[in-house]
């Protein structure tokens, strides 16, 4: 198995740094964008919101599948092909003429997106050693954090001094040579088993995995972690934009820079979990993105994006967390695992995503920061709740926690 410090380790994360890139840089390039959706196409900000729920949406739904064509295919293949696919659809967007045609490209976007996140994560557990999956997954998750925050800062500044579609084709571009780069260093999978598509065993995979004691709440934690983190990204544009900040798009675009702290985030705290055991680890992200949500309340502009800091920092740590232990808890049913992990962490965005719109819309920024503050608490209490499930007997593997029953 593939281990750190050693060449193939390297060529891997590099090959998954460029794939997470090219699928969040993709997916998330639209964010930023929503105020201007808003002027050029006449569209409340929930009804904006859409370009991104829609993707996420059929996003959780595809990735159910994913894992299993990837069964029978092999997932070297899938991934690439949903990478590439993906790059010519966000081509496409650049020369759609409104707004219905532009919702369904990006509902389509999801379906080819879906090939990659379930995929990387059941390759990761596949082919990395145990003692090295933790700090796998966490720069996997790095490429992601950089993918968001370069897909949303190049389209949230190049819209302020070009249009719009010249930001989103250059995202589309370098998710093309990420996809290629991709397909060029991934190493062969050693670990895997080809399974044959039958519904009838899938489906008992997927039941097994749902009778277990802590997997549904690991689902539960990915749908709180991104559905309070997407909500904060897709409104923070419009308030941001408005008195009393009056910011230029170009500033707020800038300030999705502060992704970059995911990419330490995330390879730091899934190695701190390896070392201290993901129990004793995982609530601290949620109290951390409490905290962050308090802080935007102030008025003060230093304060809203040191509370957007905090809350970017705890939600790459969680999610690096609680990705990692589904892998390792799944036992054979990885890829179930990973899908319906997967697809409660995309229905979080899709839900809360545009669910959020609503409180800001009635209630402005503290109502939105009430329903993002509520989600975050009820992931605090699930994350107490997962402290203390009891360890199976038996000696773990060094850095680890044993796959729970």
């Amino acid at each position: 198995m593939i281990r750190h410090g050693t060449p193939l380790f390297r060529r891997a994360n590099l090959a998954l740094f460029a794939a997470g890139i090219a699928t969040f840089g993709l997916l998330y390039c639209v964010q930023p964008l929503m105020p201007q959706f808003s002027r050029d196409y006449g569209v409340s900000a929930a009804t904006s919101a859409l370009s991104l729920s829609l993707t996420t949406g059929v996003l959780a739904f595809a990735m159910l599948f994913a894992g299993a064509v990837s069964d029978a295919w092999g997932r070297k293949s899938v991934m690439t092909v949903s990478l590439l696919s993906s790059a010519v659809l966000m081509l496409l967007i650049t020369v759609t003429p409104g707004w219905t045609s532009l919702l369904v490209l990006r509902t389509l976007l999801g379906l080819t997106l879906g090939g990659l996140p379930a995929v990387a994560m059941t390759w990761l557990s596949e082919e990395m050693h145990p003692d090295s999956i933790g700090l796998g997954m966490g720069l996997y998750i790095s490429g992601n954090a950089i993918g968001g925050m370069s897909g949303r800062l190049i389209t949230g500044v190049l819209a302020d001094f070009f249009d719009w579609r010249i930001g989103v084709a250059v995202v589309a571009l370098i998710g093309l040579l990420s996809g290629l780069m991709f397909w060029r260093l991934l190493p062969p999978s050693r670990h895997f088993v080809r399974q044959p598509l039958h519904g009838r065993a899938l489906l008992g995979r997927f039941a097994g995995v749902l009778r277990d004691a802590g997997l549904p709440w690991m689902f539960a934690e990915g749908f709180l972690l991104l559905g309070a983190f997407v909500t904060v990204y897709n409104y923070i544009g419009y308030y941001l934009l408005a008195p009393p900040y009056n910011l230029s798009q170009a500033v707020v675009g800038l300030i999705f820079s502060v992704y970059l702290i995911g990419t330490f985030s995330s390879a730091w705290m899934g190695h701190l979990a390896g070392r201290l055991g993901r129990r004793r680890v995982l609530w601290t992200t949620f109290a951390l993105m409490l905290a962050g949500v308090g802080l935007t309340l102030f008025h003060s502009l230093w304060l809203v994006v040191a509370g957007i800091v905090a809350i970017t920092f705890g939600f790459f740590g969680g999610h690096s967390i609680v990705s990692s232990w589904v892998g390792r808890r799944a036992g054979g049913a990885k890829a179930q695992a990973s899908s319906l992990y997967l697809f409660a962490y995309y229905m979080g965005s899709s839900i809360a995503g545009a669910g959020g719109g609503l409180f800001y819309a009635a209630h402005g920024w503290p109502g939105l920061a009430m329903f993002v503050g509520a989600l975050v608490l009820a992931g605090l209490l699930i994350a107490w709740r997962l402290s203390r499930l009891p360890p199976l007997p038996g000696p773990p593997s060094p850095g680890t926690e044993p796959p729970l029953p």
